[in-house]
């Protein structure tokens, strides 16, 4: 087997947690994945992220957490259950920390989901793709 800087299982790890986030993952699952203990892959961790496993997998739970309630009408309850959290109280506590108010008012700054229709991309392309039959007719 061919040997991988530590920085790459670092990122492993990393990547694991973006995609997973919603996964209880927790230090030792991580360490594996960067193939180190987990006591190193703490330490190697905030150093090369400059934050621990820990509070990058709650931030990473709490960015998706934002984007839920700017976009969708489900509820506080829902969203942290959503992205992987377990307390309602814990999450509003650490939403409230990272983003300078509660979950209900980050939503209320924010117009609701309602408003804003998602068009599919191939309707988008339908409609705004010109009528070459009708540029035929008139010679454009």
């Amino acid at each position: 087997m061919a040997y991988a800087h530590p920085a790459r299982h670092l990122l492993r790890a990393k990547d694991l947690v973006d995609a997973r986030y919603r996964e209880p993952l927790d230090v030792k699952a991580l360490a594996d994945v960067a193939r180190l203990s987990p006591a190193h892959f703490r330490r190697e961790f905030r150093r090369a992220f400059g934050e621990s496993p820990h509070r990058y997998l709650l931030n990473r739970r709490l960015e998706r957490a934002a984007s839920l309630l700017r976009t969708t009408d489900r509820s506080v309850a829902d969203i942290c259950f959503t992205v992987g959290l377990r307390s309602v109280g814990s999450f509003t506590t650490s939403f409230g920390r990272m983003f300078g108010m509660s979950p209900t008012a980050y939503r209320a700054a924010h117009p609701p989901a309602a408003t804003r229709v998602r068009i599919p991309t191939c309707v988008l392309l339908a409609w705004t793709h010109p009528d070459t039959a009708r540029l035929e007719k008139t010679g454009a």
